[in-house]
């Protein structure tokens, strides 16, 4: 790297020599894969599995993680969230504190320095509590809102179903606190909408489903979002009325559809990929998390929690949109806008491919180049609808010819020649 170059540059972001990037696609999915979200993003280069349940996001699957981060950021910080890092590492005593330390069956714990034990975070209301119980004196400290991303930790029994079913995974995780359960029921409701604007950006929010689930002993009820994929580790059932759902969990109590109260319900598979939850006083009793009200009267902060897995979502978009040959990216969360495919190393086709990709680069759009000269049409062919970029333009030589470029979208199969001097404008459009 030059002295003059920098990390983190729009150049060095927009865009990728295919010949340069790391990672490759392999022919053959691993045969102890099962899953669709693990045979395709481990073939197409964006996930490399180092053991059960741990995986290494190359560029590719690492540019959608960041694309999927920036959407949750800013719905989070729409509705007043302010972003902060907490320790991976927490002491045994806070989770003894809400007698949670022998409970939490997916604890991972370790000794630490001096005999101290120690656990690696599979959530952190036992690190937020004390934290925040620092600086909330009276009710003029509340609302407060405060969200992480962060690398969770759990000791699964069966990791599996590649990125759906974890040990190591990032989460996006906000905790709420307020002075009434009033001002919590209403942020609560507040979050509904900001989730399925979520899940609406990053391309699920048709095949997404509102589903009850149990409360625990914090509330009647909690709420999941599902989408239905044959991956899917839990069944829900889904009310034919008013498309709310019920987790399985729940439907022994649950006879007629807690939304409407219509009995008719279909079945399926699905998959998690958020969750809200009213925690209400449980944790901040254990730690005596109060606030001093307008009156001088001392009360329990009531708290609220609100999860989405950035893995397990990037996962359940694959398990949603692919085809026999390879992921279909939404627009929004998917790794570049564009895959240019130059077909041929001569000069004429190889100068145009070049001028294309350098304009592209100084507009600022997201382009993967093949460039790569080692490889056949067929085989560019079939690694750009494995990697899924929803544009693909193609400069060859019957292209030229035509003083045009092959345009294509990933999910159509019409291919549309587009003028030489047009197509920096189709692309950006």
């Amino acid at each position: 790297m030059s002295p003059s170059r920098t990390l983190g540059t729009s150049e060095d972001y927009f865009n990728m020599r295919q010949s340069n990037l790391f990672g490759k696609t392999l022919r053959e999915a691993p045969k102890d894969e099962t899953t669709i979200n693990a045979k395709l993003l481990i073939r197409a280069g964006f996930i490399n599995k180092l053991t059960a349940g741990v995986y290494t996001y190359l560029p590719l699957g690492w540019r959608v993680i960041r694309k999927i981060e920036n959407i949750i950021r800013e719905e989070m910080e729409k509705v007043g969230g302010q972003e902060l890092v907490m320790p991976v590492l927490h002491p045994k005593e806070s989770w003894q504190i809400t007698d949670r330390w022998d409970t939490v069956d997916v604890l991972f714990k370790l000794e630490g320095w001096e005999s101290k034990e120690l656990a690696l975070g599979p959530t952190h209301e036992e690190v937020v509590t004390p934290l925040v119980k620092k600086h909330i004196q009276t009710y003029k400290d509340l609302p407060l809102y405060l969200f992480q991303i962060q690398t969770k930790f759990r000791k699964e029994k069966r990791a599996k179903s590649g990125l759906i079913r974890n040990r190591e995974f990032l989460m996006k995780d906000l905790y709420s606190f307020h002075k009434s359960e009033a001002d919590l029921d209403e942020y609560y409701e507040k979050m509904k909408e900001v989730y399925w604007r979520i899940f609406k950006k990053v391309g699920i929010g048709n095949e997404t489903y509102l589903t009850f689930a149990s409360g625990g002993t914090f509330s009647k009820f909690s709420h999941e979002f599902q989408t239905p994929a044959e991956a899917g580790e839990d069944v829900i059932y889904i009310c034919q009325e008013c498309r709310q759902a019920i987790n399985q969990e729940i439907r022994p109590e649950v006879k007629n559809c807690p939304n409407c109260q219509a009995k008719q319900f279909k079945e399926t598979k699905a998959i998690e990929v958020g969750n809200i939850f009213k925690l209400k006083t449980k944790f901040s009793e254990s730690f005596d998390l109060y606030f001093v009200d307008k009156h001088g009267t001392k009360g329990l902060v009531q708290m609220g929690c609100y999860g989405i897995g950035l893995g397990r979502l990037m996962g359940t978009i694959v398990e949603v949109f692919h085809d026999d040959k390879g992921i279909i990216w939404p627009k929004a969360v998917a790794p570049f806008s564009a895959h240019l495919l130059q077909l041929g190393n001569e000069s004429k086709i190889k100068a145009a491919a070049e001028k294309l990709y350098g304009r592209l680069k100084k507009q600022g759009v997201e382009v993967l180049f093949d460039d790569r000269q080692d490889k056949t049409p067929g085989e560019k062919f079939a690694d750009a609808d494995l990697i899924g970029i929803p544009l693909r333009v193609v400069v060859s030589e019957k292209s030229l010819a035509q003083k045009s470029f092959e345009f294509k979208n990933r999910n159509e199969k019409k291919i549309e020649l587009v003028p030489v001097d047009k197509s920096l404008t189709r692309i950006k459009s």
